[in-house]
């Protein structure tokens, strides 16, 4: 983990090892997760050890270069099935981050570009392309915020959800990403951080993240953010994205939904911020989007200890889609996109194989 005033390192390469910050132990404690086989890096994205689109992508890529480092294969085309094979283990542990599809598509592409190679400089370059990941995403997160400051009003009050900021991605973040860059600028920053049940990133890491760079902060229940907004306390939003589709819906963690509504009945301002390794023109609307439903007593228990009655049911969708009209702006690396989404995600340069 490397760290100064506007960057956290969340993924690593060391010693021929993949490392991660656990996000599961934070903020009580800073542990370090060495992935050494591809059923460690699996299990790191399904248990959020690691999570956040952009940082899942970033470690599914290493994910693949590690299978291939591992691999006992003897020639090219074993070689390639067991990149195979690790691409569709990969792909089964989140379904809603698109980001983590479009990962092992690269390492997979690029494999299949350059299978006449020896085995020894194939795994090097897949190796190289994991690390071009990881750079690529750090610098969108940085254009992210270049491109995004500007937008924050000028009393610099903004409701965030969930946790995009470097924990989420390479470093630096994406919906934090203008918060940071706007701070840095000298501007006179608040951020008003939602806890984000039932996991909540909000509060054990948002938080975290703008404790250490010391952005003033105030953490709220997710209940709260209506009451904030209608006495005036809030100026805008500015939330991540797990996927943005072909007219703009956007799928995010779940309570962004309530959010965007919430905006648009106070009159403010709602932002998505995300590089565009997030859009996906493959589906339609946001009706498309795969929800992922993770295990109920993760919102039956908090952190471990029961806070309802045994036996009760619990639903647990991680992800809601908000539906485009409610979104004020998409502020990517390559720019701010606003209405009509469909036509300004068209001309993106989308970084697909």
């Amino acid at each position: 983990m490397v760290m100064d005033d506007n960057e956290l390192r969340t993924v690593w390469w060391e010693k021929e090892t993949l490392c991660l910050i656990d996000q599961c132990s934070l903020p009580d404690q800073h542990v370090i997760v060495r992935c050494h086989t591809l059923d460690d890096v699996a299990r790191a994205i399904k248990t959020m050890q690691v999570r956040g689109a952009p940082a899942i992508g970033c470690t599914a890529a290493y994910g693949m270069a590690l299978a291939v480092q591992r691999s006992a294969a003897t020639d090219r085309d074993a070689l390639l099935t067991e990149l195979r094979q690790a691409k569709t283990i990969l792909d089964a542990q989140r379904p809603t981050a698109v980001n983590l599809v479009w990962a092992t598509s690269r390492m997979l592409e690029q494999a299949q570009t350059f299978a006449g190679e020896d085995l020894a400089a194939l795994r090097a370059r897949l190796l190289n392309e994991a690390h071009a990941v990881l750079a690529e995403d750090l610098a969108m997160c940085h254009a992210i915020g270049d491109h995004g400051a500007s937008l924050i009003p000028s009393r610099g009050c903004v409701l965030t959800h969930c946790n995009a900021g470097g924990l989420a991605t390479a470093g630096y973040g994406t919906a934090l990403a203008p918060i940071r860059t706007a701070y840095s600028q000298g501007r006179s920053i608040h951020v008003y951080v939602d806890e984000t049940r039932p996991f909540l990133q909000g509060a054990r890491l948002t938080a975290w993240e703008l404790h250490q760079a010391g952005i003033p902060q105030t953490l709220i229940t997710d209940n709260m953010a209506g009451h904030l907004m209608r006495r005036g306390d809030i100026d805008c939003v500015i939330v991540g994205a797990d996927r943005i589709v072909a007219n703009g819906d956007v799928a995010n963690k779940i309570g962004t939904y309530s959010l965007a509504v919430l905006a648009q009945a106070h009159q403010l301002p709602f932002y998505v911020a995300a590089p565009s390794t997030t859009i996906d023109l493959s589906l339609a609307n946001g009706d498309q989007i795969p929800i992922e439903e993770r295990a109920a007593d993760e919102v039956t228990h908090l952190r471990g200890r029961r806070i309802a009655p045994e036996g009760v049911a619990a639903a647990h969708p991680a992800f809601d889609v908000t539906p485009h009209p409610l979104i004020t702006a998409i502020i990517t690396e390559q720019g701010v996109i606003v209405p009509p989404f469909a036509e300004g995600l068209r001309q993106l340069v989308i970084y697909h194989i």
